[in-house]
């Protein structure tokens, strides 16, 4: 039996669900907008349709070959009813224990309004699977959009712009207002957009980055020297090194700097560093 939902004959509405970070977008130029912002051409995966506010606009461009994964029962049986063309192409499941490879074979996009609830879980998915996803448009919480796209310096700039900056162009397309939405969010909205970039490899351990990044923003108001001692000894013990050669290390200036003020590059050396 196909892993995708059957049409169903009957007909709903869908409410709104807290728990499940549910906001319809009812604004259908933004919508339009934001299909129009994926590049394509070939297969696409939209995550959380919804009400198929942008479903509607993507079954219509021919050169992308769509597939839709939606958690809420309610919403897979409205789409069902009301898009004929869902069938084959609609799958009920979870995005973040999903499968991917059951979906498609290759490479694909990915598109759509992300729960603001999950969406850093989403973009830790797409970084596991960046190899085959070159693309992705998404609206998503503004605060986070602004995160994401931000460079160095900057206070938003944050584990996310790191790991994402690194495998990712990013770019900021729009902001979205809460009156475009049903029913209106306490936050501002934006859409942007991830293009995978041609780094083929970071030139460092790729768990060790992450996990370097990942504690060094654990406490981004401090120095690196606090934060980062637990590697720089870690690495004291598998070199051999007495006291003395641990505190010298330790006096590195860039230990001596904020994780803000470091590029994908500065984290990437940093890395290597602590090797």
């Amino acid at each position: 039996m196909s892993i995708f939902a059957a049409i169903t004959e009957f007909d709903m509405e869908v409410r709104a669900k807290k728990a499940l970070g549910q906001h319809f977008l009812t604004d259908q130029r933004i919508a339009q907008a934001i299909v129009a912002s994926l590049h394509g051409p070939g297969d696409a995966l939209e995550i959380g349709p919804g009400m198929g506010v942008l479903t509607q606009y993507l079954l219509e461009r021919e050169d992308i070959d769509l597939k839709l994964v939606e958690i809420d029962g309610e919403s897979v049986e409205y789409l069902l009813t009301h898009f004929p063309g869902m069938q084959g192409r609609l799958l009920q499941a979870d995005f973040l224990t999903l499968p991917l490879d059951r979906v498609f074979p290759g490479r694909f996009a990915v598109i759509g309004n992300f729960p603001y609830n999950i969406s850093s879980q989403i973009f830790f998915k797409i970084l596991d699977n960046r190899e085959r996803i070159p693309e992705v448009v998404c609206m998503i919480q503004k605060e986070v959009a602004e995160r994401i796209a931000e460079g160095p310096g900057s206070k938003t700039y944050g584990i996310l712009s790191v790991l994402l900056q690194a495998w990712y162009d990013i770019e900021f397309l729009f902001g979205v207002g809460p009156g475009c939405f049903a029913p209106p969010p306490k936050v501002d909205s934006a859409v942007i957009r991830l293009m995978r970039n041609s780094r083929t490899s970071l030139g460092c351990d790729d768990r060790l980055f992450t996990s370097i990044v990942k504690t060094a923003f654990g406490q981004r108001r401090k120095m690196m020297r606090n934060p980062l001692k637990p590697f720089a000894k870690a690495k004291a013990q598998r070199e051999g090194w007495s006291d003395e050669r641990l505190t010298a290390f330790l006096a590195d200036p860039v230990f001596e700097r904020r994780p803000e003020t470091l590029s994908v590059e500065d984290f990437i050396a940093l890395t290597n560093l602590l090797t």
